[in-house]
């Protein structure tokens, strides 16, 4: 297996994992739908449901961490970076990622592991609401999720240290856009003829690219 593979293969995983966490967005939605159907409906509110309410979202929103580092989707302020070589790019990356990724993941894992771990000595259960549902499952997915992002991060590290050598960035596992969606409806569209909807795709691919401008050296589709 070569670096390029290896490189897939932990994409692959924080994708698996971004993808399988988002199934909670519908236990969300339905847990919210009892709750405002009880409450105002029935004048029959639960109160364990705020609290599994938040630990479905806060599970989702720390297992999602490690896919949008995947996925070259975190929040970042790019007017500058955007324009950069690839080289210059990468080299701001791994300063980045030296200074304040590896020792921000890694204290997160520590700290998160202690914190789960006297959760489960305790049995802690949450004192949001009366009689609290048990918590000590929903802080293990700290430590849980930091491991995650700290293994797509190493991943990241070594695509700044290839792109150094090489000037390209090298591949990484695409997961399906917005963008492709947007493409896809028009693309079955039956109110605008065939011209048209090739150009309005290729303007929206062509806008989509240029925001995402970042040399990525041809991205694999899952």
């Amino acid at each position: 297996m070569d670096v390029q593979q290896f490189l897939i293969r932990i994409d692959a995983i924080s994708v698996w994992v971004g993808k399988a966490a988002a199934w909670l967005i519908i236990g969300l939605m339905t847990l919210v739908c009892i709750e405002v159907f009880k409450r105002y409906i029935m004048n029959m509110p639960t109160a364990w449901i705020f609290d599994v309410s938040n630990m479905f979202y806060g599970t989702l929103f720390m297992l999602a961490g490690a896919y949008a580092l995947a996925q070259n989707a975190h929040v970042r302020g790019d007017f500058l970076y955007s324009s950069l070589r690839p080289r210059i790019q990468a080299a701001l990356d791994l300063l980045l990622y030296v200074l304040f990724f590896l020792p921000g993941v890694a204290a997160l894992i520590y700290a998160g592991y202690h914190y789960a771990a006297l959760s489960w000595r305790i049995g802690e259960h949450s004192t949001v609401t009366a009689e609290g549902p048990p918590i000590y499952y929903f802080k293990t997915v700290i430590p849980a999720a930091g491991v995650l992002v700290m293994l797509q991060g190493l991943a990241e590290i070594a695509r700044c240290i290839i792109c150094l050598k090489t000037g390209e960035w090298p591949r990484r596992l695409k997961d399906v856009e917005e963008i492709d969606v947007v493409a896809e409806q028009l693309a079955h569209s039956e109110h605008i003829d065939a011209q048209t909807r090739e150009d309005a795709i290729q303007r929206a691919q062509d806008i989509d690219r240029a925001a995402r401008q970042r040399g990525r050296g041809g991205d694999i589709e899952t």
